[in-house]
């Protein structure tokens, strides 16, 4: 048993015990994974990820990684960048979320490898991408440290990371954000997914999740050059982006 703990949205877990409590979430949403996210964010998440896209810098021939892909809507904008000559892979940690994703992306006639693979652990040789993508995941990795480690080794010198996530909101908004996490998402999880659990803990875990200054000195702490974070609607999500120097 291990003696060390972390958090689980507001619950104190033991580490080695976390991942399995993530998977568990992820495994309930994962078919309703995209209806909810229109519903959550009323669409604001495709104009997060375009944003996303267009600030990336990632061109036509470029090797892009995509951690915790999920349903593949990264993995699905980046391919159409990189082209024919260029490589994205689909990763995610969670099979039930990959496999979700793999279906979709095969249906859209979208063909690129995928790879069930833990963050903290990637399975790629050293300056081997131009880009890194998470989005919306790193909130919910044991040791944010180690897995950002392990994007900069992954990544080519200048090559950049992008972590676009759910932040902290502008002071102003905080009381209604609050009402609309801890009773609307919840109620809506049970309405859509059956499953009002699950969308309690992603609220718990948005507030349990590094501010925008915190993330930013993290990304330094592991080497990254040029950080920077872009607040998107108010501060409810940031596009940080880090080089390798």
């Amino acid at each position: 048993m291990s003696d060390k703990t972390t958090h689980f949205g507001y619950k104190t877990v033991e580490e080695d015990k976390k991942s399995h409590l993530v998977a568990d979430v992820f495994h309930s949403v994962a078919s309703k994974y995209d209806v909810m996210n229109d519903l959550m964010s009323f669409g604001l998440h495709r104009i997060w990820k375009k944003f996303t896209f267009f600030t990336s810098e990632v061109k036509a021939g470029h090797k892009v990684l995509d951690i915790a892909g999920g349903t593949g809507d990264i993995t699905k904008g980046f391919k159409k960048i990189v082209g024919d000559t260029g490589e994205v892979w689909h990763t995610d940690i969670n099979s039930s979320m990959l496999k979700t994703g793999r279906d979709r992306l095969l249906n859209e006639g979208i063909l690129t490898p995928q790879c069930i693979c833990d963050a903290e652990k990637l399975p790629f040789p050293d300056s081997y991408f131009n880009a890194v993508c998470v989005s919306f995941g790193l909130r919910n990795m044991t040791h944010k440290d180690i897995a950002l480690k392990e994007m900069y080794r992954v990544l080519k010198p200048g090559g950049v990371l992008m972590v676009l996530e759910f932040s902290k909101i502008y002071k102003p908004f905080e009381k209604f954000y609050d009402l609309y996490s801890f009773k609307l998402l919840p109620f809506m999880g049970k309405l859509v997914a059956n499953d009002s659990e699950s969308y309690q803990y992603l609220a718990e875990s948005i507030r349990m999740h590094p501010d925008q200054e915190t993330l930013k000195q993290m990304m330094y702490d592991v080497g990254f050059a040029k950080v920077k974070y872009h607040n998107l609607t108010f501060g409810v999500t940031a596009l940080h982006k880090g080089y390798k120097a």
